[in-house]
Formats: C-alpha cells, structure tokens, sequence
C-alpha cells in the first residue's frame, strides 16, 4: 500500500462561479498617478519641442498698391499715393471704399518693420487725427514740403511718439493724413513721394 506524500501547496487564484478569474484590485491613488505621469510627459514634449524648433518669421505679403490706385482713377477716384516707396518699405494693405463719402487708405512697413499709413477722405484734419493719431493729440509746428500733393503739412504727436502729418487736398475738399509709429523724418520723406493720379 502506497504512503501518500506531502508535496508543496500552491494557492491559485479566486475563481468565480463561473469559471473565470477575479479582478485585480483598482485603487484610485493609482489612476492619480498614471495621470500625472501622463501630463508630465506631454509637458516634457512641449517644452523640447519649443526649445528646438527653429522660430518662424512671418511677414506679410506685398501688396501691388500702384495697381490698385490705378483701379482707383479708373472708378472715377483721385487718389493720393507714394510714386515709388523707399528701399526696404512695402504696402501691406490698400483701402478703397466708394458712395456717398469715398476713402482711399495704404498701409506700409517700413525696412524696421514700423507702420506707417495714408489715408484720404472727406472729413477735418482734428476728426482724422482723433480717430487715427490721439484723441489728446499735440499740434506742432507745420512744415512746409515741396514737391508734395499739398505745400504745408499740419504736424501732430502723442505721447507714445507716434506722429501725424495733415493737409488739405487742393480742390477736392478731402484731407490726407500720414500717420504712425515711424520716425519723423521717414514720414517727412514720404510726404515728399505722395502725388495724385489723374484720371
């Protein structure tokens, strides 16, 4: 008659009544920490990512604005515009709006990339300098341009150093302004590029 043997006792596992095996133990401590694993990684991507990407510049696209002003003349428009733009500026933007109270406006980027714009419409100097300079504007001294659309520019700043230069248009009763953040002289300049084109 065999003895039997004492062997080694192995514990299986639960089993569920219907055969398969029980769940493991879900805490929420761990599901907490698998989350902040997870953020934590996608920060770490973010930040490697912004610090080795190379940066972008974007500037914006030229705009033809002599062939918009001629579109202009040819609607029955007289427009004031620069007849060539110095090096390294460029028209970003031409406005041109028609009825009752037409305008007509270009915006320009000089070669520092600070604004500069022309605008042309039916309204006072004080009323296009409130809305486009400062409404607490200061007047200075007008200066005289030779060559330009109008012999004598009215000459306003604001605090922030940007400046405006106003003048009635001969015979049309619209005012142009250039105004922007652009240095004075480089305004002056263009005042002196400014002509009207006939239609």
């Amino acid at each position: 008659m065999l003895a039997e043997v004492p062997g080694p006792t192995v514990k299986l596992g639960r089993v569920s009544e219907t055969g398969k095996p029980g769940r493991y133990t879900r805490s929420t401590n761990g599901l907490v920490a698998a989350l902040v694993v997870t953020v934590v990684a996608v920060l770490a991507f973010v930040v490697w990512r912004a610090t080795f990407r190379a940066e972008l510049e974007v500037r914006p696209e030229p705009y033809d604005y002599l062939a918009a002003a001629e579109a202009a003349q040819a609607a029955g428009v007289d427009v004031v515009y620069p007849r060539d733009l110095p090096e390294g500026w460029m028209a970003t933007r031409v406005l041109l709006r028609q009825g009752e109270r037409p305008e007509w406006g270009i915006s320009l980027l000089t070669e520092d990339e600070k604004f500069v714009g022309v605008r042309q419409r039916d309204d006072s100097a004080e009323d296009l300098v409130a809305e486009l300079v400062d409404e607490h504007a200061d007047r200075e001294d007008d200066v005289e341009v030779d060559g330009s659309v109008a012999g004598r520019w009215q000459h306003w700043t604001d605090e922030g150093g940007d400046h405006g230069f106003v003048a009635e248009l001969p015979g049309s009763g619209q005012t142009v302004i250039v105004y922007g953040s652009a240095p004075e002289a480089e305004q002056l300049g263009l005042l002196e590029r400014l002509t009207v084109g006939s239609r």
